[in-house]
């Protein structure tokens, strides 16, 4: 049984963190970080080619952490595969142990390095999260009937700061009437719109984690709030990491993402750590936290 559902059903915190597999077949280094987090993180989100960047592949490496002891995430994109393909690869890594899946629609293909690539699409999040769970009932999007089913535990994604906020919680209903059991969210540095999202989507009854990205310079915090929906880095925030010199940035992101952690983990049953790359400071956030 996944981990992560036994820590949910039993009312635990539940952290987890991302794990990108390489642009290449060298994938000892991202293992070896993820091993490196084993005491400290409950399972580990495994991105699918993210932000339509060509890359190993998320299922395979999901094995492989499986075969480390650790708790994988198998996050799941509708961008690159129609839904013949999307249903074998959910089939495919229940067969491998893979119960935990997160289920995305997918950045467009112009974000990335094949801008040229023809995207898919055969599917959206809602849609994808429906195919899987009609595989667990023991059927196909057909209704064909399968011999033998999977068991999975199925994520979505939600944006507490999308506005009209009403829009999400009726995309948030849908999922949950898909077959979604638990939902991440995207990033968030505002406790008070954390608190207000929370208010309206506790009626779910569904776990969800608070999204955390860990800021690494003002730059960053200004091309999000340009550029990522629904994200806002408060100016405040961003005159904060400005303040200290950039060998001090490290300990100031550290900081603010461990108090932002601390005010909103008693309005949520989890956090997810984005660290894009800053796999090493994980630890320091959680004791800030």
């Amino acid at each position: 049984m996944s981990r992560i559902r036994e820590k949910f059903e039993r009312g635990e915190f539940v952290i987890t963190s991302e794990v990108g597999p390489p642009k290449g077949t060298n994938i000892e280094p991202a293992l070896e970080e993820a091993e490196k987090l084993k005491e400290r993180v409950d399972a580990f989100n495994v991105t699918d080619q993210q932000s339509s960047v060509m890359r190993l592949s998320s299922f395979v490496t999901c094995y492989l952490l499986k075969q480390r002891g650790l708790e994988p995430i198998l996050q799941v994109t509708c961008r690159d595969r129609n839904r013949i393909a999307l249903q074998s690869d959910l089939l495919s890594a229940a067969v491998l142990g893979i119960e935990n899946v997160l289920c995305l629609t997918g950045d467009h293909v112009t974000l990335g390095d094949h801008p040229q690539a023809k995207p898919v699409f055969d599917l959206d999040s809602v849609q994808l999260l429906k195919a899987a769970k009609g595989l667990m009932e023991g059927h196909d999007m057909m209704r064909n009937e399968l011999d033998g089913k999977p068991t999975f535990f199925l994520g979505a994604v939600v944006n507490p700061g999308y506005e009209p906020i009403e829009l999400q919680l009726i995309k948030m209903e849908k999922k949950i009437e898909a077959g979604a059991q638990f939902f991440q969210t995207q990033a968030v540095y505002d406790a008070r719109l954390f608190e207000r999202f929370m208010e309206k989507a506790q009626r779910f009854g569904i776990p969800i984690m608070l999204g955390m990205v860990l800021l690494k310079s003002p730059a960053m915090a200004r091309y999000m709030n340009e550029n990522v929906a629904g994200v806002f880095v408060p100016e405040e925030l961003i005159a904060e990491l400005a303040s200290v010199s950039r060998e001090d940035r490290p300990k100031k992101s550290i900081e603010i993402a461990g108090r932002l952690i601390r005010q909103m983990k008693h309005m949520c049953q989890g956090v997810h750590i984005m660290s894009l790359g800053w796999d090493r400071y994980i630890p320091a956030v959680l004791d800030e936290a």
